[in-house]
């Protein structure tokens, strides 16, 4: 669903500065469009209570390649596919490109685990990250990751030249039909925006080992990417003079996450007059996140559907929803032993998240409604980013991931 590309800048006082993880918080009080009596709706939405997001690092399923799943392997079958910490490789070869010094199995200088970990001692990175899928609606995880950037790996093989795009894939039981590939081009890997995430190799998750389920021992992170450019059970980085991409799953190949309220959760079963509660999450992509926004009609009997093109879309009401803000303690929502202070986007003094919500990560939302008379009902709700840009523009095209606005049919009971 597509409604308009830009939306006028209202006053965002409403709002408060972002929430992450998924949480229990409930939200600002929010006088709601009268739905069936418009005029009894209130212009100006009452006070928001000052209600604290509490992140939670959590983990789903998330799709698995390989037959059998390369996170189901034991014994002896890990440690000939290299999936122990102690029997991990990983190779950089070049293709079409000049590498000084290629790390292969072959003449043995693939790199271990062990050299990760050295490199991680002065160039480690904790950070957020937010498992979606390109083509899904929730994310499948939330975790705290830890790895070094992948050119302080490539860096290992020396000097670089006419290299134009990265290749790297997992081990998926070595049948070329069962490969889990993924490319970048070479300026994302080398470069990045001063305070902005690289694309990263991670051998920590929750502040422990990687899981193999996770894709342990050592995966690829692209902090703005959708899942599919996620590599699990990395091991092997191709240098390429090629500028094609190679991903699995297809689609936009360098598409970035995007800012979008995937799903709502309530309201359930109100009574006519009585307060009720829409929460659910909001992914925060590259472009960040400025508000939340919902929009209440009577149901139109159409399932909840409505076209692209339906005029209904330019001429809705949408109001300001409630999002979450930071917790003031951090303490109890991190894996022991680690501190805010030491995490990508946190002021390394106060511990403070310096943008909220963080890229990346998810951000907790909530709308109260209220005078509501009997009936059935239409709620959207949709995320607004920092460009000013509603779901699911700038890119409404699945391909480049799915954002259609959510929709949730409900009926107040009298």
């Amino acid at each position: 669903m597509n409604p308009p590309e830009k939306l006028e800048n209202h006053s965002d006082k409403a709002v408060s500065r972002r929430a992450f993880l998924g949480a229990v918080g409930v939200g600002g009080a929010i006088a709601l469009e009268g739905a069936v009596d418009l005029q009894a709706a209130q212009e100006v939405p009452t006070p928001a209570p000052i209600v604290r997001a509490r992140p939670i690092i959590y983990t789903g399923s998330g799709p698995g390649r390989g037959t059998p799943p390369p996170h189901s392997l034991t014994g002896e079958d890990l440690v000939r596919a290299r999936l122990t910490p102690e029997s991990w490789r990983l190779e950089i070869v070049a293709d079409g490109c000049a590498v000084e010094r290629p790390r292969t199995l072959e003449n043995g200088t693939a790199i271990d685990f062990r050299a990760i970990l050295e490199l991680g001692r002065t160039h480690g990175v904790k950070f957020f990250k937010a498992m979606q899928c390109r083509s899904g609606a929730n994310p499948q995880s939330h975790g705290l990751w830890e790895g070094v950037p992948l050119r302080e790996v490539i860096r290992l093989a020396g000097s670089v030249n006419r290299v134009m795009r990265v290749y790297a894939n997992g081990f998926h039981n070595n049948l070329p039909a069962q490969l889990f590939q993924s490319s970048a081009n070479f300026t994302q890997v080398a470069d990045n925006a001063p305070g902005e995430l690289p694309v990263m190799v991670a051998y920590r998750h929750n502040g422990g080992p990687i899981s193999l389920l996770r894709g342990g021992p050592v995966r690829l992170i692209l902090p703005w990417g959708y899942g599919f450019k996620n590599i699990k059970w990395l091991q092997r980085i191709r240098l390429t003079g090629n500028t094609t991409p190679i991903d699995t799953y297809g689609g936009e190949p360098d598409a970035y996450l995007k800012t979008q309220v995937p799903a709502i959760d309530g309201p359930n079963n109100p009574i006519a007059g009585m307060p009720s509660i829409a929460r659910g999450v909001a992914v925060v992509g590259l472009a960040g996140l400025r508000r939340v926004e919902y929009w209440i009609r009577p149901d139109a009997g159409n399932n909840g559907e409505l076209p692209d093109d339906d005029l209904a879309w330019q001429t809705a009401r949408w109001l300001p929803g409630a999002i979450d803000l930071p917790p003031d303690d951090w303490t109890g929502h991190l894996p022991v032993g680690i501190s805010s202070r030491e995490i990508w986007g946190f002021d390394p003094h106060t511990g403070r998240p310096r943008e909220w919500p963080l890229r990346y990560t998810v951000a907790t939302w909530s709308v109260t409604l209220r005078d509501l008379r009997p009936g059935n009902y239409e709620l959207r709700v949709r995320s607004v980013d920092l460009n000013g840009n509603a779901q699911p523009q700038p890119r409404p095209q699945r391909p480049s991931g799915a954002a259609a606005v959510p929709c949730k049919l409900f009926t107040v009971r009298a």
